[in-house]
């Protein structure tokens, strides 16, 4: 989860082109006939591995996916968000990220897409951003900040956050929009009004059924594309 930091680039309205409202879809190139198997690492929100996120895994498996889903936080889970940060910072940033990089170290070479839940999104885009063999990006619920030099060649990303959201206020949300055009990625925002920030996870409060299914039918929609790329 990627809280609003200071000095942020001049917000203005990101492309009406990639960033949508409810779940509406836009395809931003020419893509062949044909998708192929894409293998998808997904990491977890600060909550830890939760039965949601395993069933997040196995709805992409369902769809023709092959989905790894490490625990970066080694069997712990949390009951509340204050508990999961308080884990996350227990772990700490580097050692969060040094883990994820161990567990996608064996896969890297077949050219993966990163996936993440809110804090698991900031630590996808961390990974694809340092990954030239990077397939694509899937963002739910969160974003991290990137570097000034950060490039990528027309990585497609995308995604799906609560409107408005605590976690991925409006102006951090322009600022990231238009940094990582500058880096090169291909991006699409969608946006679902009302609901809570990890409205994906049934066993939260956040959750938000229509938003949720709205999101995972545009999701697998890109994931298909980036196969077919």
């Amino acid at each position: 989860m990627a809280p609003a930091p200071s000095g942020l680039l001049p917000a203005r309205a990101p492309s009406e082109r990639n960033w949508h409202d409810g779940g509406t879809r836009s395809s931003c190139k020419e893509v062949s006939s044909v998708a192929s198997p894409t293998t998808i690492v997904l990491f977890h929100s600060a909550y830890g591995l939760r039965p949601a996120v395993l069933a997040a895994a196995e709805r992409l498996r369902a769809a023709g996916h092959e989905v790894h889903a490490p625990d970066l936080y080694e069997g712990r889970t949390a009951e509340s968000v204050e508990d999961g940060m308080a884990i996350k910072d227990e772990i700490g940033r580097e050692e969060l990220l040094r883990r994820a990089v161990t567990a996608v170290a064996p896969l890297s070479d077949r050219g993966l897409v990163y996936a993440g839940f809110s804090l698991g999104g900031s630590i996808a885009q961390n990974l694809a951003l340092a990954d030239a063999k990077a397939r694509g990006l899937l963002l739910l619920h969160g974003t991290s900040d990137l570097a000034e030099d950060a490039a990528v060649d027309e990585l497609p990303v995308q995604l799906h956050v609560a409107d408005p959201d605590p976690f991925e206020p409006h102006d951090w949300l322009n600022a990231w929009y238009l940094r990582m055009g500058r880096a090169g990625a291909d991006v699409e925002v969608h946006r679902y009004h009302g609901a809570g920030h990890l409205f994906t996870d049934p066993g939260l409060p956040d959750y938000d059924e229509e938003a949720a299914e709205a999101a995972w039918r545009v999701a697998l929609g890109f994931l298909e594309d980036v196969g077919r790329g």
